[in-house]
């Protein structure tokens, strides 16, 4: 009964076909009319990286299953709408800041797949240097700041990349992805607070993928139009297709421009659909088959590429030298990965401190010693411990009673014998 309930409420929230029902056809971008595609050079770019994030994506999943790529892995095969239609009306200046599904974020602001590829094999040429692996992909210089692992945590630390923009009158704006399930963490109603308090230029987008990990949107969030949760604490939102690249394009591209000319902090809600577990050790026991067959009779690269072939846009074989392009790239980030060399192990000591005028030092301490010592100098730390250990050893040899007597220590006295 329980499972007939869930079943017949997203059936309310999608519509009949899956798609949004026609009262929501309007906000979801689904039923409406379609937008015009834009220039060829555009639409190119456009299916182009949707076609690599895929590519990457499928291949990192192969690699996972075969330990060159560690740790946990999370693949975003469904999402490359959202992901390509926000990042494609960003300017090279603009701060994006997402979860730990974003391998194709990094690929679409312009992070070297090689590099993507190589973090995700632990490897000095990787964008964190082998140090994050797949959920914490990094790159400063394309104003990526990640990749982060905390549910919900990157929306506090987007607000402070908005407010850092203001702070220094520059007119950046930020855009903070997130899943379904970070809209229930208390991170988000904070800083929706906080962003309308302070006029934040800041656009929030929850990539609502139907599920938080194995739980389904109407189980784990007791208002499902998420569009609408921030709206008590002075964030309007709106819904769009997440499955549409054209629609998460224009709808983002105008809330971005709320945000760097009105500094209006706003929220989008993109519907999309992960065709993968929730993460590669996913079982996936909490949806049927036929779900996610639906959803992928709505992919969004197929249903783009299409469109682009039936308007004479790109002819089949431009879309099959897409698609061998993306291969040859993706397989060279591969080699490029399995090339490069793991850190040396006395690497797992850098950057651990900030230091500078504010902090000129720090007290660090090896649980293996009684000592504190300065942090700055850990690599130092486990001489110290070397040392100690090196002394009970010593200590406990059995021709060491001269030096165990001159030090105080007295063997034991045995126990009488009370029988």
């Amino acid at each position: 009964m329980a499972q007939s309930k869930t079943a017949d409420a997203r059936k309310k929230t999608k519509g009949g076909d899956g798609a949004a029902g026609s009262t929501e056809a309007k906000r979801d971008g689904r039923g409406a009319k379609k937008l015009k595609l834009p220039d060829e050079a555009t639409c190119r770019a456009l299916l182009s990286t949707m076609a690599l994030i895929r590519r990457f994506e499928e291949e990192a999943g192969r690699q996972y299953q075969r330990a060159k790529a560690g740790g946990f892995l999370h693949l975003a095969i469904g999402e490359e709408a959202t992901i390509v239609g926000t990042t494609s009306v960003m300017r090279d200046d603009d701060y994006l800041i997402a979860t730990y599904r974003t391998h194709g974020h990094a690929i679409a602001r312009g992070t070297d797949p090689k590099n993507v590829m190589a973090e995700l094999f632990g490897r000095v040429d990787g964008t964190s240097g082998g140090r994050g692996g797949s959920m914490h992909i990094f790159d400063l210089e394309r104003r990526f700041m990640g990749g982060y692992g905390v549910v919900g945590g990157n929306l506090p630390l987007a607000a402070g990349l908005a407010l850092s923009s203001d702070y220094r009158g520059t007119d950046e704006i930020t855009v903070c992805m997130f899943g379904d399930g970070a809209s229930n963490t208390g991170n988000f109603g904070e800083t929706m607070n906080l962003a309308a308090l302070w006029s934040l230029p800041v656009v929030f987008l929850v990539e609502n993928n139907l599920y938080g990990m194995g739980t389904a949107l109407e189980r784990h969030s007791a208002v499902t139009d998420l569009a609408h949760k921030a709206d008590g604490m002075g964030v309007p939102g709106v819904r769009v297709d997440g499955m549409d690249v054209l629609a998460v394009r224009e709808t983002v591209a105008e809330h971005i421009r709320l945000a760097r000319e009105e500094r209006k902090p706003t929220l989008v809600e993109a519907i999309t659909y992960r065709y993968r577990g929730h993460s590669a050790a996913d079982p996936e026991v909490y949806r049927e088959r036929e779900e996610v067959e639906e959803w992928q009779r709505k992919d969004p690269i197929e249903t783009f590429a299409k469109r682009l072939v039936k308007e004479k846009v790109l002819a089949e074989d431009e879309i099959q030298a897409i698609r061998e392009e993306a291969e040859k790239t993706v397989l060279a980030a591969v080699e490029f990965a399995d090339a490069s060399s793991e850190p040396p192990l006395d690497s797992l000591y850098d950057h651990l401190y900030v230091l500078g005028e504010q902090v000129p030092g720090w007290y660090g301490v090896d649980e293996r010693t009684p000592d504190s010592h300065p942090a700055e100098e850990e690599r130092k730390a486990g001489e110290r411990a070397h040392e100690l250990a090196e002394r009970g050893a010593a200590y406990a040899e059995p021709d060491a009673q001269s030096m165990r007597e001159a030090e105080g220590d007295r063997p034991d006295t045995a126990p009488e014998d009370v029988h």
